[in-house]
């Protein structure tokens, strides 16, 4: 099966996203081989995985994450939104992701950046990479084209991907101009001729976010090297394994 398996947040569809919770579920079924995460900075520049920039919809806190210490965040309830069964999931650090991860499942890293939102995420979140010796486990990726050019002058190594889910405009010529070797894209925007001009290329391509088993299979159907991403790899399993 070509078509890989990208556990959108862990398994969100079940668990928390975002959470060690959802990573550890995800990590429980052996045809997840890919992990997307989002990941922002504290007040005191500690790389934290969380999606909003708000607090309020995934804890028990208010606020923005850029305004909270890393020692703040660390104390919020990050599952009971979810289930009951899930209260006291806290916020997990990027470090302590890595280091679940490692040698384990491959990591889509977004960069939650936009403008100058976070000065010097880039250079913190590659040093963290390479500390780890996980350079070449993960792909950066982001919708701000300026965040996707300091990743590389923060290490030209680490690879980079372009998130994109724009009705119009040129999504093929974004990678190209901005010398990426990835797309994330909204599954509703892929196109045949798209995977099939990207795979060509060696660009990597992931679909998002794919949730039903009949848009799996469209997928699958339109090019082999697509991966899905999901918030169900449990319908993914049932769908091309029949597990």
């Amino acid at each position: 099966m070509n078509n890989l398996c990208v556990a959108h947040r862990g398994f969100s569809g079940k668990a928390p996203e975002n959470t060690f919770a959802a990573i550890r579920m995800a990590m429980e079924l052996p045809y997840v081989s890919w992990m997307e995460i989002d990941v922002q900075l504290t007040r005191d520049g500690v790389p934290v995985v969380i999606h909003d920039y708000s607090l309020d919809r995934t804890t028990n806190g208010h606020g923005k994450v850029k305004d909270m210490d890393w020692s703040q965040l660390r104390q919020l309830d990050a599952g009971g939104w979810k289930s009951r069964i899930f209260r006291g999931e806290k916020i997990p650090s990027l470090e302590e992701v890595l280091e679940l991860c490692k040698e384990r499942l491959r990591l889509n890293i977004e960069l939650k950046n936009a403008g100058n939102l976070y000065p010097g995420i880039e250079k913190t979140v590659t040093e963290l990479l390479a500390s780890k010796g996980m350079t070449g486990e993960v792909v950066l990726t982001s919708f701000d084209p300026g965040t996707l050019r300091r990743c590389q002058e923060a290490d030209p190594a680490v690879r980079r991907g372009l998130i994109f889910d724009s009705r119009w405009g040129d999504p093929a010529g974004r990678v190209r101009e901005l010398d990426c070797s990835f797309l994330s894209i909204g599954f509703s925007r892929l196109t045949p001729g798209l995977a099939r001009f990207l795979s060509a290329r060696g660009v990597g391509i992931m679909a998002w976010t794919v949730n039903k088993a009949k848009e799996m299979r469209r997928l699958a159907d339109m090019h082999s090297d697509i991966m899905i991403c999901t918030n169900r790899p449990d319908v993914w399993g049932d769908t091309f394994l029949g597990v």
